[in-house]
């Protein structure tokens, strides 16, 4: 099973596309929509608490470090773009995993 444009297979990994939700009341990460994951956070969208802590969220989901996880789009979006490197065909098989899981 495959996301849609929610994911795709890149040289260095995985592009992940995530619709952020902050200041939610618990953490949670995984599918959504055909279009992208969906992660609520419980930082709020100030100086970049809410990036971080979806790098953070994305790292810990995928079980990669966080240093493998990488903002490429969206800095100020609702709507985020993410690197996660790493094996490709492991962190699709993760994703397809997480996608099946509602956040």
């Amino acid at each position: 099973m495959r996301g849609g444009a929610a994911w795709s297979p890149d040289k260095h990994g995985l592009r992940i596309a995530v619709r952020v939700t902050p200041r939610s009341s618990r953490e949670a990460f995984g599918g959504s929509d055909a279009e992208h994951f969906a992660a609520r956070l419980t930082a709020p969208p100030v100086e970049g608490a809410a990036n971080a802590a979806l790098v953070q969220l994305v790292a810990r989901s995928f079980g990669v470090p966080r240093r493998a996880v990488t903002l490429v789009a969206g800095d100020t979006a609702r709507v985020k773009r993410l690197l996660v490197e790493g094996d490709t065909a492991t962190l699709e098989q993760t994703a397809a995993s997480l996608y099946a899981t509602k956040a």
